[in-house]
């Protein structure tokens, strides 16, 4: 039996359901990378800061309490807060990507609890902090904010996550498509650990993704670097100094 047809609808009266996106017009900028120079739409852009907070960076953090030497990490803090200040001189969105967990820790399995306590010998996730300064990277609290070297403005995005991939699990993805951006330069911290895992995941859903080779840092050992870079090029993307980057995003566009 065949539903009966219905006489067309006439517009009601009032204001429209409009599902229409405004799209920016493109700003195209070239600089030079590795393995090839890389051209990207400024307008679809985004800087990803990633764990540049308090319980990885501070004197009284997690990790220097820990025994980490925190010196190589805190090296690159006038580059990325460079890298920050010039995109948002040119209107690029700045995401900072941290560690947050839950207090309660009911989103963390064992296996990552047991990882983060480095065989029993230091604290974890959501554990009073060493040095009284609440608890460990708990969303909200001072181990999960970015460090004031960085100048960090009420008008970037922070984006909390609880595995080394800023993607799995949290809001990132649809953060950025809400925004329209589909390529991301990656700055952070560490750069074998969670930037680069933020930044594969990137890729495998679609972005376009570049890594500022000297707004990123590891404790680990030089090879361990060489073999990200390496792998970036090859696999994912292109890296490039920040200087390159910097120059188109402060170059002035013709009136």
């Amino acid at each position: 039996m065949t539903a009966p047809s219905r006489p067309p609808q006439s517009a009601p009266a009032g204001p429209v359901l409009s599902l229409a996106r405004k799209v920016p017009a493109p700003r195209p900028a070239t600089f030079a990378a590795m393995p090839a120079p890389v051209e990207l739409d400024l307008a679809q852009t985004a800087l990803v800061v990633v764990d540049m907070q308090n319980d990885f960076l501070h004197p009284d953090g997690w990790f220097p309490q820990a025994g980490v030497d925190a010196a190589p990490l805190t090296a690159i803090i006038p580059q990325v807060r460079a890298l920050a200040d010039a995109a948002r001189a040119a209107a690029v969105p700045v995401i900072w990507v941290n560690w947050g967990v839950r207090a309660d820790r009911a989103e963390l399995p064992d296996p990552v609890l047991l990882k983060a306590a480095a065989g029993g010998t230091r604290p974890v996730y959501a554990d009073p902090s060493p040095s009284g300064r609440g608890r460990i990277v708990v969303a909200g609290e001072w181990g999960a904010q970015v460090v004031d070297e960085l100048g960090a403005r009420p008008d970037d995005l922070l984006v909390y996550k609880h595995r080394l991939s800023g993607f799995f699990d949290s809001e990132l993805d649809s953060v950025l498509r809400n925004r329209g951006i589909h390529t991301l330069v990656f700055a952070g911290i560490n750069i074998d650990r969670c930037v680069f895992s933020t930044l594969c995941d990137a890729a495998f859903l679609g972005y376009g993704v570049v890594l500022a080779e000297d707004a990123t840092a590891t404790p680990s050992p030089d090879f361990v670097r060489e073999a990200i870079l390496y792998l970036v090029r090859l696999l994912y993307g292109a890296t490039c100094r920040s200087a390159d980057l910097m120059a188109v995003l402060t170059k002035k566009e013709p009136a």
